[in-house]
């Protein structure tokens, strides 16, 4: 069995390339890096000495006990409803795993993270797309998600905040698909990576939901990708034996530093994303002036949460090369194929950090090319 080129990461990877003229990482849909030096500054010392005295062993495949416990108050659920995984692409990869019958589809939405479709497709299930369309900001369409689902739909993941748009699901959406599925038996699943990052309305987290499969990670909001950690909620007994026989075969356990500063994180949890907020809510400022300067060249649907955007190429067309092209100039976005919506490319606007300002700056002069009856001045964009 062979899977495709996974083209997202393809081109992301090109910026650790040795001969990179990439300065400026607009791509990735992480939150501002913390170095080990800064996490563990917001620890007292003993904390640090138990760290010191982790045993380098294989830990439990539903992962400690103590790590579970934090995930759990952060959720507001029992630690029993927690299971620990490598990321949320271990979550998922379980979910299609698990869901691969006979005659089995899911339902996802599109555009979505691209790994989903070759993961689920590869194991023989059917993949259904609900529709997230730029003229409706994206939102989703409930009528159209319920005409998708039949007697063999195994599962329907609604990703919120929403990678790569930024759209996010109302606690009322949310709560009525999840009861539509519980009514139709099927398995309902949030990814929640981005929560609690909001730039409006902020929702509750979805693992107040009692039939819900729920995921996280430390990736995202978190913005610890460097961990491998993440979870998932369910308050299903059985749904939860399986993950943990599934994660036995898959990593076993998961890697006990990792697991270790991960209940050092949460015990910091508020400031990890406060930081992540603060530099969001300040980086998406500069993305407003930008796209209200280069209006008619590009379409801008501003992102209701998360850290990443999905504008588009106002007269359509492929992004492809206009993303090669400021490549060239030192920053890298994502074009839209690598989700399968060529006139769009994502734009990650918190991996960057402090350095964003410099990054809006060359992306502007080379705007000014590309378009130049747009152009402006840098001053009225980054001022």
């Amino acid at each position: 069995m062979d899977l495709p080129p996974f083209l997202l990461d393809q081109w992301i990877e090109q910026k650790n390339a040795p001969d990179s003229p990439i300065e400026f990482d607009l791509a990735s849909s992480t939150g501002p890096v913390w170095t080990l030096r800064e996490l563990l500054a917001l620890s007292p010392k003993d904390e640090i000495q138990e760290l010191l005295d982790t045993r380098v062993s294989y830990t439990s495949a539903a992962g400690t006990p103590a790590l579970r416990a934090a995930i759990a108050a952060l959720e507001e659920v029992d630690a029993d409803d927690v299971q620990v995984v490598t990321g949320a692409s271990e979550a998922l990869l379980i979910l299609f795993f698990l869901a691969a019958e006979s005659g089995a589809n899911v339902v996802l939405p599109k555009p979505g993270f691209p790994a989903n479709t070759d993961l689920a497709e590869s194991l023989g299930i059917a993949v259904r797309y609900y529709n997230l369309r730029a003229a409706n900001q994206f939102r989703m369409d409930p009528d159209e998600i319920r005409r998708l689902v039949d007697r063999n739909t195994r599962l329907l993941l609604v990703n919120s905040p929403h990678n790569p748009t930024g759209a996010v699901v109302s606690d009322d959406e949310m709560q009525n698909l999840h009861d539509f599925c519980v009514e139709r038996g099927i398995q309902f699943v949030a990814d929640q990576v981005y929560h609690p990052i909001y730039h409006g309305t902020e929702t509750q987290s979805a693992a107040r939901l009692p039939h819900a499969t729920v995921i996280g990670d430390f990736s995202k909001a978190l913005c610890l990708s460097g961990l491998r950690v993440g979870w998932m909620i369910d308050r299903d007994a059985r749904r939860r034996e399986r993950y943990h026989h599934a994660r036995n075969y898959f990593t076993i356990t998961g890697n006990v530093f990792g697991e270790r500063l991960a209940v050092l994180a949460l015990q910091h949890s508020q400031a990890i994303y406060a930081r992540a907020s603060q530099v969001a809510t300040r980086n998406l400022a500069l993305l407003d002036r930008l796209f209200a300067q280069y209006e008619g060249f590009l379409h801008w649907q501003r992102p209701r949460g998360g850290m990443t955007a999905f504008p588009c190429l106002e007269e359509g067309g492929d992004t492809r090369g206009f993303c090669q092209r400021l490549a060239q100039r030192g920053v890298l976005l994502v074009p839209g194929d690598c989700f399968g919506e060529p006139s769009h490319f994502r734009l990650g606007f918190a991996a960057s950090g402090d350095r964003f300002p410099l990054a809006i700056e060359r992306f502007a002069k080379f705007l000014d090319v590309e378009s130049p009856q747009h152009s402006g001045t840098m001053r009225e964009i980054t001022a």
